[in-house]
């Protein structure tokens, strides 16, 4: 990702087999990077594994984090997840000072690869995955200062970014935040938040469904309009109404929540259009999120 920050540990696939021979040998098999986000750098072992490397300081805790609760929000969860196989351990010795995890490898492409009307048929499955995951969560669940939290905690990021001249139609979007931020706040209890629901962390099948939920690195609890977000980061106005439909099936959701993750999707749009190249493909992206915004 040409956007991402620069790397605070160096990882490759030398790395990586050198690692996976020294704490787990019986999976020991051909590493190749396929792909470095933001936090953490992703390789392919062997045929049926992943391994996902924090790159950065700010990913260990994170790393920590989905090691003890992934594998038991899968069992219950529609769609799979990359819940960690095994856990490895840092190991100075070998050059690697974090923690880090083998994965089952999920077959799919992104959302993000492809345009917005493609990404239809997954909105049934997703809507049913965020429900799934949204129950109450327990009370040493992940904290996170920056999702599932008020809408009021993100003002000053958002009013900063909608000022910086990067974000077109900033006076519109600045009435839309507006309208989040005079929504109701979230009354109930805290719920279980993948907390970065976007189109890249999203892997459709052939047939263009749902095949998988990844990265979750911001996994939290709080706001489930957080989560709810996702209608305006990954789909067009047709998607979002079978969306926000599957989900008022599933579990009540009244205005107040659905302005709220407007807002959310405002939140990430603004953050992606401020920091990222605007013909990367990830400048496009938040540029998209801002103008389905702005439809509703």
């Amino acid at each position: 990702m040409t956007d991402a920050p620069p790397a605070e540990f160096h990882v490759d696939a030398a790395l990586v087999s050198r690692l996976v021979a020294a704490q787990h040998p019986d999976l020991a098999g051909d590493v190749r990077l396929v792909a470095s986000g933001w936090d953490n750098a992703m390789f392919r072992l062997g045929s049926a594994w992943a391994v996902r490397m924090p790159r950065r300081a700010a990913a260990v805790e994170l790393m920590w984090n989905e090691q003890r609760w992934l594998g038991g929000l899968a069992a219950r969860l529609p769609v799979p997840i990359p819940a960690p196989v095994r856990n490895g351990r840092p190991d100075p010795a070998l050059g690697y000072e974090a923690p880090w995890s083998i994965v089952p490898w999920l077959d799919g492409r992104t959302a993000v690869e492809v345009d917005l009307v493609e990404r239809s048929d997954a909105a049934s499955a997703l809507a049913a995955f965020v429900t799934a995951l949204g129950i109450p969560a327990p009370t040493d669940a992940p904290a996170n200062p920056y999702r599932g939290v008020p809408l009021a905690a993100r003002d000053t990021d958002v009013r900063a970014r909608l000022a910086s001249g990067k974000a077109r139609e900033a006076r519109r979007l600045e009435s839309v935040w507006e309208r989040a931020l005079a929504a109701s706040a979230w009354s109930g209890p805290a719920l279980w938040l993948h907390g970065d629901l976007h189109p890249a962390n999203l892997l459709l099948g052939p047939d263009g469904g749902l095949a998988g939920v990844v990265d979750f690195g911001d996994l939290t609890s709080g706001d489930p309009a957080t989560d709810l977000a996702t209608a305006w980061l990954t789909f067009d106005a047709g998607a979002r109404r079978v969306f926000r439909a599957e989900v008022e099936r599933r579990r009540p959701t009244d205005a107040a929540t659905w302005d709220r993750a407007r807002g959310w999707a405002l939140v990430i749009g603004s953050a992606v259009v401020d920091v990222a190249d605007p013909a990367s493909s990830f400048g496009r992206f938040g540029a998209v999120v801002l103008e389905q915004v702005l439809l509703d």
